[in-house]
C-alpha cells in the first residue's frame, strides 16, 4: 500500500484535468492505496517573492497553506501533478506551486511521479513543453525522483469532454497500477 498525493491545479472543480485526477484516485484507492487530492484553487498559496530567506532557514516567510502541502509531499510515496495546458505550458497555479517548494524541495526525495496534462489540442506532441517543465523539476531538482506515468488528456476543451477521450480510462488504469 502506498501513500498517493494528487496535486490538481485546475481552476475548475470537475474540470478536465481535475476529472482525470479523480479517475486516477479511483483506481489507486481500488488497489488499496491511501489517496488524497489537493485542489490548489481552494488553497491560499501566495507567489514566491524571491526574498531568499528560505535558502538559509528552509522555511518560507509566508504564512499560507504551502507549508502543510509540502509536509504531505514529504510523507507521500507517489505524487501526481495535474495541469491544464495553456499556451503550451502548465498553468500559472501549478508553476507557482512548484516555485513555492523551494524551502524544502531538497527534502522531497525518492518519490514516484505521475503527470496528468489536459488540452483542447489533439496533438500529444504539443504537450511536450509542459512535460519537459515537469521533468525539469522532478528529474533535475529532486533526488531519486522516478517518472512512473504520463496521461495526455488531449482533445478536451469544454468541461466534461475528457470523459469521451481515451485518457479517462487511462487515468483509472494507471491509478490501479500504482
Amino acid at each position: 500500500m502506498k501513500n498517493v498525493l494528487i496535486i490538481s491545479s485546475s481552476p475548475r472543480k470537475n474540470g478536465n484535468s481535475d476529472t482525470l485526477c479523480d479517475r486516477f484516485a479511483e483506481g489507486a484507492k481500488e488497489s488499496g492505496n491511501t489517496v488524497e487530492k489537493i485542489f490548489l484553487a481552494s488553497k491560499n498559496i501566495g507567489y514566491c517573492s524571491g526574498c531568499g530567506v528560505c535558502n538559509d532557514t528552509h522555511k518560507c516567510v509566508q504564512n499560507d497553506d504551502m507549508k502543510e502541502i509540502i509536509e504531505k509531499m514529504l510523507k507521500a510515496d507517489v505524487i501526481v501533478f495535474a495541469t491544464p495546458v495553456y499556451f503550451y505550458s502548465m498553468n500559472g497555479r501549478m508553476k507557482n506551486f512548484i516555485d513555492r517548494t523551494v524551502p524544502r524541495y531538497t527534502d522531497i526525495s525518492n518519490k514516484e511521479f505521475y503527470f496528468i496534462m489536459t488540452s483542447a489540442d489533439t496533438e500529444k506532441s504539443n504537450l511536450n513543453r509542459t512535460l519537459e517543465a515537469f521533468r525539469g523539476f522532478t528529474e533535475d531538482c529532486l533526488e531519486g525522483a522516478k517518472e512512473s506515468g504520463i496521461i495526455y488528456g488531449t482533445g478536451a476543451w469544454q468541461i466534461g469532454e475528457i470523459k469521451n477521450t481515451p485518457a479517462y480510462n487511462e487515468a483509472y488504469e494507471m491509478g490501479r497500477r500504482v
